[in-house]
This record gives C-alpha cells, sequence and structure tokens, in this order.
C-alpha cells in the first residue's frame, strides 16, 4: 500500500522511473518504501472494430491522505510518465477504508 497501476505505459519504461518515482512519493507521503506496489497492465485497447494504443492512465489505491498530498502526489506521477513519453496522463484515486482492508485477516 499505496498499489500503483500502469496502463497504456510499456512496462520497461515504468521499471525506468520507478525508483525515483517512489524515492518522490515515499518523501512525500512518508510510507515505508516496501509498502510500495506497483503494477502494469497488459491490456489489449479497442475502438471501433481495431486493436489501438491506450491513453496512459496511473490508478493509486491508498488510505486518504487529505487533498493537498493527493495533488502533490498526482503532479510527481505525472512528471515522471510524461518524462517517459506520454503527453497526456490521467491519474486516478482510489480511496481505501481502513475497515475494509485486510492485511493477513486483520483490517487496519
Amino acid at each position: 500500500m499505496p498499489i500503483i497501476r500502469f496502463k497504456a505505459v510499456e512496462a520497461k519504461k515504468v521499471c525506468d522511473i520507478s525508483k525515483n518515482l517512489v524515492d518522490d512519493l515515499q518523501e512525500l507521503i512518508k510510507c515505508p518504501r516496501e509498502y510500495f506496489n506497483l503494477t502494469v497492465d497488459q491490456s489489449l485497447y479497442v475502438r471501433d472494430g481495431k486493436f489501438v494504443d491506450g491513453e496512459a492512465i496511473v490508478e493509486i489505491s491508498w488510505f486518504d491522505r487529505g487533498q493537498e498530498i493527493q495533488d502533490k502526489a498526482a503532479k510527481i506521477i505525472t512528471n515522471y510518465v510524461n518524462s517517459i513519453g506520454y503527453s497526456n496522463v490521467d491519474v486516478i484515486f482510489f480511496k481505501l477504508e481502513e475497515n475494509r482492508y485486510y492485511e493477513n485477516g486483520e483490517h487496519f
């Protein structure tokens, strides 16, 4: 936690930015490095009967840290994804609730 999912972004490019991205997010949200979980979804995108490149989307599932921290996290993520060649990036946050998040059978 936080869980960061990249969609329509090349896996190798996510690897290239992963260390520095987590460094900056870790500093911002004061979360241990080992709590970060980055994944790359390998989905196919379809439009009008053809496979197409999708738009870069980054989804973050995390416990609410307030609007100011969320805004800063979105800027950090956008800047890193822009730096690897994606000019348009959608960043979407999903707020997890402690009583609905279980680790080893126990909720937070």
